[in-house]
């Protein structure tokens, strides 16, 4: 009996190996370009190339669909039952849905044998056991870490595998658990290089690159993947996005302007053909416009997609939305001086990333209205939040996927530590200022570079530096304003303090260089925004 089992299986196996795989190469103008050959039916093709195409501009609902559609056509294609499964794993956002993703893989066989029985190469053998260890059991992170080992075998086994390349990279990205790691983002970066040499059209390399090179110190080496990605994937809205990675880490904000409104606009045409939610827009892209906007002094334009969020969020009542207005607002009160700062949504159950960025937007619009007693209430109730969500076993924190993150910790932290400099600062209390300055410049410089509009919404240097010219003191102003823009390339606040600081200490080169520089960024600025009087 043992010798007939054995016998069945090599049969299956022999016959599954000789089975001809179909040239799956497709470009798709408005998507990008691949080659991914498989074995499933000739006319299943179009619907899986288009679903890996979305699949590597994170456009994940509608790459389920193109997946859907795939084994539709054809129920015996193993692959298209990988691809969506893929949809479920959002590795850059450290989210996953192992129940949906494992409904998906049983779709083709209840079990990993059985599937792997069906799958015809041994190519496409390794696609399924990569997914066999990524929604596994275990811990999340070392799941991870342990699907990234068995994409990187399989792209050595087949280098002419782009797409296992292409994921390969991805898979490095998502052992970083949301954390900017220097080492890991260049190997990644390497492996999507090697990639984009071979095929400059796809979309996935372009788009590792960018998130590989997203930061103030790498971000020219993602120009050119970020003008690619623009050219071929104008129909995938988070593409048209992740342009603005590499334009907002170096500061250029007319550029960052230009892509989050393609972002808005493809994903707002998406909803209406598709008839779907407000959700369906894309409020990360309405995010990034305003931060840019009010970069370039552009408050009305700024001011116009504010209100159009806190619509949207109203309408929505989501989590998701909810932050995204949060964020926006406390940008607007940062970035006008508390000018006319609109209403909160408010809510007794917030999470802390909304609770904080909310809190600290009362409590700074109060601070620059002279209202200290306002200000101390808001404060105290984002301590209070901030304590409630800190966990009593420092263990607890290993787990990045959990409601609260150390990021969010830390940020809520130095907005805590900042609200309450300013108020010793009014209160006359000039050393305790300096050191809970000192203590939020501390924490928010150790933590990684970032690439967006800031998570701590009044950086710390920045407030720093203007404190310090408050006090006197435009030497060490000037230091904290340029670890500012260290952070935050061109800035305008951050700029302005620095030229102001500059004039100070007389140092006239400076001030002019960095005048200049603002100048250029208000070019076409609302006439009440106008230059620092410094600039003259």
């Amino acid at each position: 009996m043992e010798g007939t089992r054995h016998t069945f299986v090599f049969l299956i196996l022999v016959g599954l190996v000789l089975l001809p795989e179909v040239a799956g190469s497709t470009r798709v103008e408005s998507l990008g370009s691949i080659d991914f050959s498989n074995t499933g039916a000739p006319e299943a093709q179009e619907a899986f190339n288009r679903g890996v195409l979305l699949l590597h501009s994170f456009e994940y609902a509608d790459a389920r669909e193109a997946f859907q559609e795939a084994h539709a056509i054809d129920p015996s294609f193993a692959m298209a039952y990988w691809g969506e499964a893929m949809t479920h794993n959002h590795p850059l956002w450290r989210q996953q849905d192992r129940a949906a993703a494992r409904a998906a893989l049983a779709k083709l066989a209840p079990t990993a044998e059985e599937r792997l029985a069906k799958t015809p190469t041994e190519r496409e053998r390794g696609y399924l056991v990569a997914l066999d260890v990524l929604y596994g059991d275990g811990d999340k992170m070392e799941r991870d870490y342990a699907y990234s080992a068995v994409m990187r075998d399989l792209a050595a086994r087949y280098p002419g595998d782009l797409e296992a390349r292409s994921f390969y990279a991805l898979s490095i990205l998502g052992t970083t658990q949301g954390v900017r790691d220097f080492r890991t983002f260049m190997r990644a970066g390497a492996v999507a290089e090697e990639v984009f040499a071979q095929n400059p059209r796809h979309p996935g390399a372009v788009h590792y690159l960018i998130h590989s090179y997203d930061d103030p110190v790498h971000a020219p080496l993602g120009l050119r993947a970020a003008r690619v990605y623009a050219d071929i994937a104008p129909a995938a809205s988070h593409a048209q996005h992740m342009i603005s990675h590499i334009y907002v880490a170096l500061g250029e904000w007319a550029d960052s302007v230009e892509s989050n409104v393609k972002a808005f606009e493809v994903a707002r045409e998406r909803r209406e053909r598709k008839e779907l939610g407000v959700d369906a827009l894309s409020y990360h892209a309405f995010h990034w416009l305003e931060y840019s906007y009010l970069q370039l002094g552009r408050l009305e334009d700024a001011r116009r997609i504010m209100d159009s969020m806190q619509s949207y969020a109203k309408e929505s009542r989501t989590d998701r939305s909810h932050w995204h207005y949060a964020a926006m607002r406390a940008n607007w009160a940062v970035e006008t001086g508390g000018r006319d700062v609109p209403a909160s949504l408010g809510g007794d159950s917030m999470s802390l990333n909304i609770a904080a960025m909310d809190l600290f937007a009362n409590a700074y619009t109060a601070l620059l209205a002279e209202d200290q007693e306002a200000a101390q209430q808001a404060l105290e109730q984002l301590a209070a939040a901030r304590q409630a969500a800190t966990p009593t076993d420092p263990d607890n924190q290993r787990n990045v996927s959990a409601d609260v993150s150390p990021a969010t910790l830390e940020e809520a932290e130095v907005m805590e530590a900042s609200l309450r400099a300013l108020l010793a600062l009014e209160a006359g209390r000039t050393e305790e200022a300096r050191e809970l300055l000192d203590l939020a410049t501390a924490i928010e410089e150790a933590r990684p570079l970032e690439y967006g509009p800031p998570s701590i919404p009044k950086p710390s240097h920045e407030l720093y530096g203007e404190v310090l010219l408050g006090l006197g003191k435009p030497e060490e102003a000037i230091v904290q304003f340029e670890k500012a823009l260290e952070r935050a390339p061109r800035r305008r606040l951050s700029l302005a303090g620095l030229a102001q600081a500059a004039k100070a200490e007389g140092d006239q080169t400076l001030a002019d260089t960095t005048c200049a520089e603002l100048t250029s960024i208000l070019a076409g600025a609302d006439p009440q925004v106008g230059r620092p009087g410094v600039c003259g």
